[in-house]
């Protein structure tokens, strides 16, 4: 069975982002493997990120705040599907990505800036669910059968149905 390779943008990777690698590759069980990565990468992944990473039972040691350029680079793994979760990673002119994966803009708010630790635990868990939504739909499509506008237009659908 192939294996297919999601990278989930956002500006600072250190939250949507890192949410998105995290459920990806845990949620398909490892058919479907999650990579992140930012514009302007923070240097550190937000605690409550990694507090919720590690009930998924996700490896800490695999996240790290890291540059989109690493991904464009040569010997870079291929990507099928990249995914901007942050209005802000969405509307960057982002590197050439080789051979055409298929895209999307699955937006929420970042979680971070909400002020109050409950408030921003609470803010966490209400993307992780929104992403978790999502990656479930994602990762039961027959992929393998679709046509790259096909698969263009689910992911589209996919977000609009829980928006």
């Amino acid at each position: 069975m192939k294996n297919y390779n999601v990278l989930f943008l956002c500006t600072g990777n250190s939250s949507r982002s890192i949410l998105g690698e995290a459920l990806t590759t845990t949620l398909s069980h490892g058919q479907f493997i999650g990579y992140s990565a930012g514009s302007k990468p923070m240097g550190t992944v937000n605690p409550i990120a990694l507090l919720l990473v590690k009930e998924m039972g996700y490896p800490l040691n695999l996240l790290r705040s890291k540059s989109w350029d690493e991904y464009g680079r040569e010997g870079a793994p291929h990507m099928d599907f990249i995914i901007t979760v942050c209005d802000e990673a969405a509307g960057e002119e982002c590197p050439y990505w080789p051979g055409h994966p298929s895209t999307a803009h699955w937006g929420f708010p970042d979680p971070s800036k909400v002020a109050g630790h409950e408030a921003q635990l609470q803010a966490f868990r209400k993307v992780e669910m929104g992403l978790r939504n999502r990656i479930e739909h994602l990762i039961n499509l027959p992929v393998d059968k679709l046509d790259h506008l096909e698969i263009k237009d689910h992911l589209h659908r996919i977000h609009q149905q829980f928006q």
